[in-house]
């Protein structure tokens, strides 16, 4: 007899929610920092399945981001974030909502790459006809080789997929995002598979209901925000209105800054957004300009 797997349902006030699976892992982390920044507090156990969150219209789930797809594809959740490696592999049937550029620990697309040992006699993809391959993303692997004409056999790796080669396995398909991992196992990478970023993606049915689209899309509102947010500073200053045409012309960054007069005549206040990276290199300036009262600030969310 099967087992029945119920969508979560309302409270029982009947509130509507909007059931949502975040991805635990190596993604947990700084999913739920990017979601703070969008003025969602997530709280809970680092294995909690069920974590709280301060919006009595959200149900989270923290589920392994190879299976969130899956339960979108099927209705068990509404929404979810989850690789578009795994959306790929799982061969989901999911409404994409928006593409999310972060990841475990930079802003850039982790790769899914095919790798051999440095020593490999293995040069190019071709050299894989006939050969053993090792991996998580078995589905991903096989319609990569089909695509090029390869045939080789392609098997599921637990996990440790390194330490396989070359005595097991003749070559990996492995996930990474700045490849120092694999330079620390003397692996060597023979090709690019795919890219992936984190997507939002929606559950057909229930993105046909209109609550939950509008929930939805204001959530992605936010998000969105706050990863334009990242490494980007406020900056305020007072300036003499005589030195605003010499400002923009040095420094094009602040070309659209909000201009405010002051009370005291022939004074400007400014405020604009800039690259956290290049502060260092323009307050001096500012201040050689004559600005004065130079704040920096942080930001949450920039929303264009």
């Amino acid at each position: 007899m099967g087992v029945s797997i119920r969508p979560f349902s309302q409270n029982a006030m009947n509130q509507p929610k909007l059931r949502i699976g975040l991805p635990s892992g190596s993604l947990q982390e700084s999913t739920l920092d990017l979601f703070a920044k969008a003025g969602y507090q997530i709280t809970g156990s680092k294995r909690s399945y069920k974590p709280a969150v301060d919006d009595p219209e959200l149900e989270v789930r923290l589920l392994r981001a190879q299976e969130i797809s899956r339960y979108v594809e099927h209705g068990y959740l509404d929404c979810g974030i989850t690789g578009k490696d795994w959306i790929e592999e799982n061969n989901s049937d999911v409404e994409l909502i928006e593409n999310l550029q972060y990841s475990k620990a930079t802003s850039s697309p982790t790769r899914w790459v095919l790798v051999v040992t440095q020593n490999s006699p293995i040069q190019t993809i071709n050299d894989l006809q006939g050969k053993r391959i090792a991996t998580e993303a078995v589905g991903l692997t096989k319609r990569f080789l089909e695509s090029r004409g390869i045939k080789a056999h392609v098997e599921f790796s637990w996990g440790s997929t390194e330490v396989k080669v070359p005595e097991l396995v003749d070559a990996i398909v492995e996930i990474t995002e700045t490849g120092t991992s694999l330079v620390a196992n003397n692996l060597r990478i023979v090709e690019v598979v795919t890219e992936s970023y984190p997507q939002i993606i929606g559950n057909h049915e229930s993105m046909k209901d209109s609550w939950k689209k509008n929930k939805l899309d204001r959530l992605v509102l936010l998000l969105i925000g706050a990863l334009n947010a990242r490494n980007k500073v406020g900056l305020k200053m007072n300036l003499a209105e005589s030195e605003l045409p010499r400002l923009l012309q040095r420094l094009p960054s602040l070309r659209n800054p909000t201009v405010s007069p002051l009370a005291q005549s022939g004074w400007v206040a400014i405020e604009t957004v800039i690259d956290e990276r290049v502060v260092r290199e323009i307050i001096p300036e500012l201040k050689g300009l004559g600005a004065e009262g130079i704040i920096e600030y942080p930001l949450n969310k920039v929303v264009y």
